[in-house]
């Protein structure tokens, strides 16, 4: 899979970091030099298709450079790079010449689309934000995450692909308040995607998965008193709640009671969401509930706006099958074992959050 090394050095260890390698190879007339000519070409004639393996760390790559004849010393070809914060290398098969120099390569390799390969594996991580699906994207194609956000926020570009995927409802996702309006419909998985793919190519791929798991229940879907767009929202608040599957279904039940008795949701899912440039850790999700946001359940009866997150088919198939309880309360012991606690009334759930430390 593509990586990116960062190499972020303070100024005084740069300077450091050279005077070392310097005065190791022999002062700092000859030091100066030696390093020059490391970095310069081997220019042997030498024309060959280079091999960065999947998973490859740095040095392993260049020492395979050296050993292969592209470069002439990795040790300084590795303080190069250290040099340079920003660094990137990607997986695949790189036609490398020796008549380039050790900084002219180590920029081919850094370029994605110098990578001859069919495809690169690609993880839409589950329960995701679509904000960091697009820096993996920036990272592994190339597009920056501006741009990736920008797409999927517009309007014109869901319409185009609405007309290809029946569970994308423009009305619904034509909101102003949305983060992201395709937030919820990035399916999380693995996937090969051919290098050099448009992003619309990048996008219609994670799509194409979810209109796998839609079309697999779409009779759910239809008979359900609630939208897809609701349907997807709500199991992202599922997901998020538990990781669990088992659990799943049960919680998703006890949503649904909340919601029948015209009840706040009141998840912290929903507070996480509505913080969101502001959100640091988990604690800011239990303790600021009280933060003004259409996604905040605290705040607001009903679902959230929309999705807070990417569910995947294990949420998705507790709200179409929820299970049937009495139960309007839950409580996951987070300092434990996870395992969640049902309550039926307000008294039982004050209870146990005293037990857990957790008071109201």
């Amino acid at each position: 899979m593509p990586k990116k090394v960062k190499k972020k050095k303070s100024n005084v260890g740069k300077i450091f970091l050279i005077l070392f390698l310097v005065l190791c190879i022999g002062g700092l007339g000859g030091g100066f030099f030696y390093v020059k000519s490391s970095l310069e070409p081997v220019n042997k004639g030498k024309q060959e298709v280079f091999v960065v393996e999947e998973g490859q760390d740095f040095k392993s790559v260049l020492k395979n450079l050296e050993k292969e004849g592209f470069i002439r010393n990795a040790t300084i070809a590795e303080l190069y790079a250290k040099l340079n914060d920003d660094f990137n290398y990607y997986a695949g098969n790189f036609e490398l010449k020796d008549s380039m120099s050790t900084p002219e390569i180590l920029k081919f390799l850094s370029d994605v689309k110098n990578a001859k390969r069919d495809a690169i594996s690609f993880t839409v991580p589950e329960g995701a934000w679509a904000r960091d699906i697009a820096e993996r994207i920036e990272k592994t194609f190339g597009y920056s995450k501006e741009e990736v956000l920008s797409t999927w926020n517009d309007m014109d570009y869901i319409k185009t692909l609405a007309k290809d995927y029946p569970f994308l409802n423009v009305k619904e996702i034509d909101n102003p308040e949305y983060r992201v309006k395709l937030e919820g419909y990035l399916f999380p998985d693995t996937y090969m995607v051919d290098v050099g793919s448009s992003l619309d190519t990048i996008t219609r791929t994670m799509l194409n998965r979810f209109n796998d798991v839609y079309t697999k229940y779409e009779d759910e879907f239809k008979k359900s008193d609630y939208t897809v767009h609701e349907l997807v929202t709500l199991a992202s608040v599922v997901l998020f709640e538990t990781a669990d599957e088992a659990d799943m279904p049960k919680i998703a039940g006890v949503f649904y009671n909340r919601l029948n008795q015209d009840m706040m949701l009141q998840s912290s899912a929903t507070v996480c969401y509505a913080l969101y440039d502001e959100f640091t850790s988990q604690l800011d999700c239990e303790v600021k509930v009280d933060v003004d946001s259409p996604y905040n359940s605290y705040m607001y009866k009903g679902l959230p706006v929309g999705p807070v997150l990417n569910p995947g088919e294990a949420a998705i198939k507790a709200v179409l099958y929820p299970e049937k309880t009495d139960y309007l309360y839950f409580l996951a012991d987070i300092f434990g074992d996870g395992k969640v606690y049902y309550s039926k009334t307000l008294e039982e759930h004050e209870q146990k959050m005293k037990e857990f430390g957790l008071e109201l």
